[in-house]
């Protein structure tokens, strides 16, 4: 028998080279785990690190999970047709205007098998979502990055950097992990300037929420061959877990997004649960009314402070404590998870979800101790 060991191989030495160069997203880490660490019982640990609804899930996607639990030995409809008609009915567009993802991370992932390779860049802001920067790694694309103005999209400098080898620019609004926010009359004058092949991705996982009014980019959508507008039911709708989200296009641009989506790519449960939520307009108003006083509440706290912070429309917050990294693991110890956002370029911040008002108070009163008045 022929011996075709090679000990001088190992099979990762045939990991494609762009995917062994990147460095994986680290998302936050469970609760649980943090509360064993410090020796605290989870429901004293306060986890506010990952843009989760402090409301927890909408009541009605509860009910409808229940009621469905027993059907979950079927599998899911892979054409996710209810939802789907649920969403046309709900945006006033045809079901084959729209495609569905494990979280709208997943469609993410389709816009990179589609358009991101060799030889073709995407233009994204500074401090932007730091996905598509790492799907840009993965599929060896270039990384046109364009320097935010006051923390934000500079939409000018962004339109005036697209090549002639640009295949994808990215505008999430709100900003993750910043929550600057684009007007509409910012992102009308942005969309004149792109050319028809060069696709807008409208990166929207907060509006349902966003404490400012949202631009109707879907009008885009409708008018344009060349916008994408996604959105998820992790946020608004506090179906995290799930992860289900969506995106509607022009049909010949989703069902491009089709071809590489597997079959099944959104569980049975998050399809019941998302159709209901859709109808859950109180737990809606009761969270973005939440995020309203948390946002008064934690700018005047951090005005009181001294800490600088970015004015924000999601349901987090952006605050310069002065290193980010040292001042979140203060507040680990102290029960509170907060995220540093280091891989962003901004090691002198935290990001800090909004939570329930006790939650809010008890992440400033952590920081009165750790940090003198006026220190920023």
């Amino acid at each position: 028998m022929n011996d075709k060991r090679r000990p001088d191989k190992n099979v990762v030495d045939w990991v494609e080279p762009a995917v062994a160069r990147l460095n994986p997203y680290q998302p936050g880490r469970p609760l649980e785990e943090v509360a064993r660490e410090i020796g605290l019982a989870p429901e004293q640990v306060c986890k506010l690190a990952s843009n989760e609804n402090a409301l927890g899930v909408s009541p009605l996607a509860v009910e409808a999970m229940r009621r469905h639990a027993e059907d979950m030995y079927l599998y899911p409809d892979g054409s996710a047709y209810y939802l789907r008609q649920k969403v046309a009915e709900n945006f006033q567009v045809r079901p084959e205007q729209i495609v569905f993802g494990a979280g709208s991370n997943e469609l993410l992932e389709f816009i990179g098998h589609c358009f991101m390779g060799a030889g073709r860049s995407i233009v994204v802001s500074q401090y932007a979502f730091v996905i598509y920067k790492l799907l840009a790694m993965m599929f060896g694309s270039d990384i046109v990055e364009v320097p935010a103005c006051e923390l934000g999209h500079d939409l000018g400098a962004m339109a005036a950097a697209v090549r002639p080898d640009t295949r994808v620019v990215f505008v999430c609004n709100p900003n993750n992990p910043t929550g600057t926010f684009l007007r509409p009359e910012e992102i009308a004058a942005f969309v004149e300037r792109i050319p028809d092949d060069v696709l807008i991705v409208f990166d929207e996982a907060y509006a349902e929420i966003s404490l400012e009014p949202m631009p109707d980019t879907l009008r885009f959508v409708l008018e344009r061959p060349n916008c994408l507008m996604l959105r998820t039911f992790s946020k608004a709708y506090g179906l995290a877990g799930l992860r289900i989200g969506f995106g509607i296009g022009p049909h010949n641009l989703t069902a491009a997004l089709e071809k590489p989506r597997q079959p099944f790519n959104t569980n049975r449960m998050a399809q019941e649960a998302a159709v209901a939520a859709l109808d859950d307009n109180d737990f809606l108003i009761r969270t973005r009314q939440l995020c309203l006083e948390s946002r008064d509440y934690f700018e005047e706290a951090c005005r009181e402070l001294g800490l600088a912070y970015a004015p924000t429309a999601g349901n987090f917050i952006l605050v310069r404590t002065g290193n980010g990294g040292e001042i979140a693991q203060k507040l680990t110890r102290r029960g509170i998870i907060v995220r540093p956002v280091v891989p962003y370029g901004l090691p002198d911040h935290i990001r800090i979800t909004f939570g329930t008002m006790p939650e809010n108070q008890r992440v400033i009163d952590a920081l009165r101790d750790i940090m003198p008045t006026g220190s920023n």
